[in-house]
């Protein structure tokens, strides 16, 4: 998938798309949190290359602990 995440406006998008594997999930969602996407002069923001807008870097880390969440609970014995 070429810059898969130029497709998804928000990383809630991402974390809850329902076809896509945890960790295509993952990586999308660490390739926007990285400093290469960081918005000069707006630490806390990130833009990815195709992005239609910026987003928080607490946005993103939001969903993939929310990605995580939902991992785990997969996991736990029932």
């Amino acid at each position: 998938m070429s810059q898969p995440f130029s497709r998804f406006l928000h990383p809630f998008d991402v974390a809850r798309h329902p076809s896509l594997e945890p960790e295509v999930k993952r990586a999308i969602l660490a390739s926007w949190a990285s400093d290469r996407s960081a918005v000069r002069d707006q630490p806390a923001m990130r833009k990815p290359a195709g992005a239609k807008r910026a987003v928080s870097i607490d946005d993103i880390l939001a969903a993939m602990h929310d990605l995580d969440k939902n991992r785990d609970s997969a996991e736990s014995p029932r």
